[in-house]
């Protein structure tokens, strides 16, 4: 009953704006993430590199480099976890103080929505930036378990297990970047969910420029055309 009579606060647009926003956030993400009508995205791209990126390593001497490279990236999911730590930190806040959350509704709008309205906006937004620390933390671990795998590969390439161990290691890597990116994606959602404090249109029209941001840069940008570049097969150098 009272869950009824809080939703009777939010329009049928509000219901529509908000199921628009989480389904696209799962449909955007499967698409990215499968082979999609044969377009490849460009994490799906850099999938195959980071792949080869480990068999490469079985016979690069000293490793140092790709402990550098593998430092490099949990240092930027390590960023963008405290980063999401901060802005949950600052919606606890904004849900704790109803007088400052009821002042930002007011120069946003002119409407009167009761507080329990933007209590589960901000709530929203919440729950994206939540999920996003989580796949942070857990990107973070598993570059940490990839890095555990690549210093047991064998340091002779001839070793049975060498092979082995590195495709495991760059399974793991791949997972753990599947992950990042799906942290980052739920970071452009949560902004996307701020728009909704202006209103359901602003929500979704903010959601599908999210949409278009998200597959111009997965399917057709620049550094897409640069990863689909013919490369030079290794009997075309010795002919």
């Amino acid at each position: 009953m009272v869950l009824t009579e809080r939703l009777s606060h939010f329009t049928a647009w509000d219901i529509a704006a908000l199921a628009l926003l989480i389904i696209a956030s799962i449909v955007i993400g499967y698409i990215i993430e499968n082979d999609f009508k044969n377009m490849k995205s460009v994490g799906t791209l850099m999938a195959d590199y980071r792949r080869e990126w480990m068999v490469h390593m079985v016979t690069r001497e000293p490793r140092v480099f790709d402990a550098q490279i593998l430092a490099m990236i949990r240092q930027a999911t390590a960023f963008f976890a405290s980063a999401s730590m901060i802005a949950i930190g600052g919606c606890l806040a904004l849900l704790g103080n109803t007088d400052r959350l009821m002042g930002i509704a007011q120069d946003l709008t002119l409407e009167s929505d009761p507080i329990i309205v933007w209590e589960l906006k901000v709530l929203v937004i919440l729950s994206f930036l939540a999920n996003a620390f989580f796949k942070f933390v857990w990107s973070n671990r598993l570059f940490g378990y990839c890095g555990v795998l690549m210093g047991a590969v064998p340091n002779d390439p001839a070793d049975p297990r060498a092979k082995t161990r590195a495709e495991k290691a760059g399974e793991i890597n791949i997972t753990a970047s599947r992950s990042f990116n799906r942290g980052l994606r739920s970071v452009y959602f949560a902004l996307a969910a701020c728009a909704w404090l202006l209103g359901a249109g602003a929500l979704i029209i903010a959601t599908a420029t999210t949409c278009l941001v998200l597959f111009r840069r997965e399917f057709a940008s620049r550094s897409k055309d640069i990863l689909m570049r013919p490369e030079c097969d290794r009997s075309d150098t010795q002919t």
